[in-house]
Protein backbone atom coordinates (compact mmCIF):
# COMPACT_ATOMS: atom_id res chain seq x y z
CA UNK A 1 0.00 0.00 0.00
CA UNK A 2 1.48 3.46 -1.21
CA UNK A 3 2.02 6.26 1.89
CA UNK A 4 0.00 9.14 1.00
CA UNK A 5 1.82 12.54 0.38
CA UNK A 6 1.88 15.20 2.84
CA UNK A 7 -0.10 17.80 3.25
CA UNK A 8 1.38 21.06 1.92
CA UNK A 9 0.76 24.02 3.93
CA UNK A 10 -1.29 26.75 3.20
CA UNK A 11 -0.63 29.65 1.55
CA UNK A 12 -2.05 32.16 3.50
CA UNK A 13 -1.17 35.31 1.73
CA UNK A 14 -2.71 33.52 -1.30
CA UNK A 15 -5.69 32.88 0.95
CA UNK A 16 -6.12 36.38 2.44
CA UNK A 17 -5.88 37.58 -1.32
CA UNK A 18 -8.72 35.92 -2.50
CA UNK A 19 -10.98 36.78 0.63
CA UNK A 20 -9.80 40.30 0.04
CA UNK A 21 -11.36 39.95 -3.74
CA UNK A 22 -14.51 38.19 -2.73
CA UNK A 23 -15.36 40.59 -0.32
CA UNK A 24 -14.27 43.86 -3.15
CA UNK A 25 -15.89 41.78 -6.12
CA UNK A 26 -19.07 40.58 -3.93
CA UNK A 27 -20.13 44.07 -3.03
CA UNK A 28 -19.54 45.61 -6.27
CA UNK A 29 -22.11 42.53 -7.29
CA UNK A 30 -24.80 42.57 -4.86
CA UNK A 31 -24.81 46.14 -4.81
CA UNK A 32 -25.26 46.63 -8.85
CA UNK A 33 -27.97 44.12 -8.54
CA UNK A 34 -29.84 45.87 -6.12
CA UNK A 35 -29.33 49.22 -7.16
CA UNK A 36 -30.08 47.87 -11.43
CA UNK A 37 -33.45 45.83 -9.61
CA UNK A 38 -34.33 49.11 -7.92
CA UNK A 39 -33.76 51.28 -10.94
CA UNK A 40 -35.41 49.23 -13.04
CA UNK A 41 -39.04 48.65 -10.87
CA UNK A 42 -38.61 52.28 -10.60
CA UNK A 43 -38.53 53.74 -14.27
CA UNK A 44 -41.32 50.54 -15.61
CA UNK A 45 -43.32 51.93 -12.16
CA UNK A 46 -43.85 48.00 -11.23
CA UNK A 47 -45.28 48.55 -7.73
CA UNK A 48 -42.93 48.11 -4.52
CA UNK A 49 -43.70 43.85 -4.69
CA UNK A 50 -42.58 43.27 -8.19
CA UNK A 51 -39.04 45.38 -7.40
CA UNK A 52 -38.27 43.78 -4.52
CA UNK A 53 -38.51 40.56 -6.33
CA UNK A 54 -36.82 41.91 -9.14
CA UNK A 55 -33.75 42.62 -6.74
CA UNK A 56 -33.46 39.58 -5.39
CA UNK A 57 -33.64 37.80 -8.88
CA UNK A 58 -30.68 40.55 -9.68
CA UNK A 59 -28.65 39.92 -6.61
CA UNK A 60 -29.05 36.35 -6.81
CA UNK A 61 -27.88 36.57 -10.02
CA UNK A 62 -24.64 38.55 -8.53
CA UNK A 63 -24.05 35.77 -6.27
CA UNK A 64 -24.19 32.95 -9.28
CA UNK A 65 -21.57 35.18 -10.95
CA UNK A 66 -19.33 35.55 -7.47
CA UNK A 67 -19.44 31.81 -7.08
CA UNK A 68 -18.27 31.11 -10.55
CA UNK A 69 -15.63 34.23 -9.91
CA UNK A 70 -14.41 32.81 -7.17
CA UNK A 71 -14.16 28.98 -8.62
CA UNK A 72 -12.05 30.72 -11.48
CA UNK A 73 -9.51 32.48 -9.13
CA UNK A 74 -8.76 29.69 -6.75
CA UNK A 75 -8.46 27.00 -9.65
CA UNK A 76 -5.77 29.71 -10.82
CA UNK A 77 -4.29 30.41 -7.61
CA UNK A 78 -2.02 28.25 -5.19
CA UNK A 79 -3.27 28.01 -2.27
CA UNK A 80 -1.44 25.18 -0.97
CA UNK A 81 2.42 25.17 -1.27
Amino acid sequence: MAAAAPAKPINWLNVSTLVSVAILVGTELIGAGAAAGWAIGGLFAFGETITHILQVVLVLCALAGLFSFLRAAAAHETLRG
